[in-house]
């Protein structure tokens, strides 16, 4: 009889559907245990232990934010980055990645999507990847000549890495351990945790001072919809209530990027939820150009739509 079982029993006690993965199955210290024992490289290294994805993940993150300041979900964005890896428990050599098929790919987009919803990674933009991917390639020569062995001509050569490894490790060196040392699993794990918990509690600092920033927003622009002409406002099946949960604050951004307006929704069609479609006219009341505030028709079909 063949099993269909591809869940993992994680420290925590919970289980963990690679086919089928929810954002709360694991908890971050599961998560710190198994990028702490996924190891890259294969798991072979120049040292006694190989290098784990967790102290692999401190190091890109410690590179990016050499090259200027992060927010804190970009930061965790970084941190985060191969967090999958974590979870399946498997760190997989790029040269057999096209090896294994769509499947995997599919179970790979599948937790991605877990990790994004569970932490709220915001999406990659052109300009964000291309820096993560120079950091994380950086980190690669770093580590084939620091901690596996290859020769600078063979990362050019062979891995086909145009950077030059660092002479300095990124990352501090703990106590009684050597530069580019890898970290034994426990050590690791500790230290993953502790940088996670810390840009967890920044977000939250960072989120209660947005929420703050929204809801004085949201009065200024009901105050000032209340001062349009009767005619305009009668015009509006929403009226501003300055309320966060009954009023709907946007960022709508031309697709040619022409004009970018920030304001509440006052008209539009809703779906059975009460929330507003945005994939076809809509009307927005902002106050970005003039502080008396005026109407703007927007067409969802060419414009992309943020709910702040």
């Amino acid at each position: 009889m063949t099993s269909h079982r591809a869940w993992m029993r994680l420290k925590s006690g919970g289980r963990l559907d690679l086919l089928d993965p929810k954002p709360d199955a694991w908890t971050d210290e599961d998560l710190a245990i198994g990028l702490s024992r996924t190891y890259r490289w294969g798991g072979y290294s120049a040292w006694d232990l190989p290098l784990s994805v967790a102290q692999h993940s401190l190091a890109v993150l410690a590179l990016r934010e050499r090259e200027g300041k992060l927010t804190p979900r970009e930061a965790l964005r970084e941190l985060l980055h191969d967090a999958t890896e974590g979870l399946v428990g498997f760190d997989v050599l790029m040269p057999l990645k096209p090896h294994l098929g769509e499947g995997f790919a599919r179970l790979d987009r599948r937790l991605q999507r877990a990790v994004d919803r569970r932490y709220g990674l915001p999406p990659w933009t052109d300009e964000s990847y291309a820096l993560h991917k120079r950091a994380d390639r950086q980190a690669a020569a770093n580590e084939a000549y620091h901690v596996v062995g290859w020769s600078r001509d063979d990362i050019r050569s062979s891995l086909q890495i145009t950077l030059d490894p660092l002479d300095d490790d990124p990352l501090p060196s703990p106590p009684g351990m050597s530069r580019w040392e890898p970290w034994p699993p426990k050590l690791a794990s500790a230290l993953f945790l502790q940088r996670l918990g810390e840009l967890g509690d920044a977000i939250d600092v960072t989120d209660a001072l947005d929420n703050i920033t929204i809801d004085d927003t949201l009065a200024q622009l009901a105050e000032a919809f209340s001062q349009l002409p009767e005619a305009k406002r009668r015009r509006c099946r929403h009226i501003p209530t300055g309320k966060r949960g009954l009023d709907t604050l946007v960022q709508v951004e031309a697709d040619d990027g022409s004009q970018i307006v920030e304001g509440v929704v006052v008209d539009g069609e809703r779906n059975d939820t009460g929330a507003f479609y945005f994939d076809d006219h809509f009307v927005v009341f902002t106050t970005i150009d003039t502080q008396r505030g005026e109407l703007i028709r927007c067409n969802g079909a060419n414009c992309h739509v943020e709910i702040l």
